[in-house]
């Protein structure tokens, strides 16, 4: 990083750090919103790293933090891929368009949902339940009600009924979830769900003291033909991790105007 960049970040930090502290005085539940605060202030999308290592015990605790993540119903549709064997990694790297994210990062991570495990992991909810057997309640939920919202049937035939359900119920009684009619419905679930536990990782990995690159440019069949993917496997990112680079950032951050994306209606 330049000599500029690191004045402009260091007068930044600096500005943040008194308004998180100005905002814990007004806030004094909030024992941990200084140490976040400078997790979220401080992470940056590194782009080169440097060449020390990322412990297996490390990369573990923050991947352990990911799946922490908040998720629909505790389903947890995601799986994460750390690409170690020397010869998958040049081949990964070349399919991330050998960007300098990728190619330079300690670890190379690709975050991949899961369409296809929600059976078995409602099953999971009720054997793994903590303090006892799952209540009625929880098990008539993952037996019932979570094989209602996921289900299409032949030609998607449970859908068109659940169509209708849904409308009737919205136009007699008032507001309901929509279930998933379509398999892109389902997609777009798992990948949104498994977007929030790569987040937790990347924020993981700044609390560990070390960077990322969240990566969307990437080959996504040649991806899938290298991890051995299926259909039911969609990579939502690919994440470079390790420590930053002194040129791993190339420039400043900035973002738009509060008021342009935050409405109160």
């Amino acid at each position: 990083m330049n000599n500029d960049n690191s004045h402009q970040d260091s007068n930044a930090n600096a500005a943040n750090l008194e308004a998180a502290n100005n905002e814990q005085a007004l806030s004094p539940k909030a024992p941990y919103l200084e140490a976040f605060t400078n997790v979220v202030e401080s992470r940056r999308s590194v782009r080169r790293f440097t060449d020390t290592p990322i412990s297996d015990d490390v990369l573990r605790d923050c991947l352990r933090l990911a799946m922490l993540a908040p998720n629909s119903s505790n389903l947890q549709p995601w799986e994460f891929y750390v690409i170690n064997t020397p010869k998958k990694r040049a081949k990964a790297n070349k399919i991330c368009m050998n960007q300098n994210g990728a190619r330079t990062a300690n670890r190379l991570i690709a975050v991949v949902a899961r369409t296809d495990t929600w059976r078995d992991n409602a099953k999971q909810n009720i054997r793994k339940f903590p303090d006892g057997a799952a209540p009625k309640k929880v098990r008539d939920y993952y037996e019932r009600i979570v094989p209602l919202d996921f289900l299409r049937g032949p030609a998607g035939i449970i859908s068109i009924a659940k169509w209708g359900m849904t409308k009737a119920v919205r136009q007699f009684k008032g507001p309901v979830k929509s279930p998933y009619y379509t398999y892109e419905d389902i997609k777009n679930w798992a990948m949104y769900n498994t977007a929030l536990a790569a987040e937790n990782l990347i924020l993981a990995l700044r609390a560990h003291g070390f960077d990322s690159c969240a990566m969307g440019g990437f080959d996504e069949p040649a991806l899938k033909k290298l991890l051995k993917l299926g259909n039911h496997h969609h990579v939502v990112m690919m994440i470079g991790a390790g420590e930053r680079a002194d040129n791993g950032i190339y420039h400043s951050q900035f973002r738009f105007d509060y008021d342009q994306f935050v409405k109160e209606v």
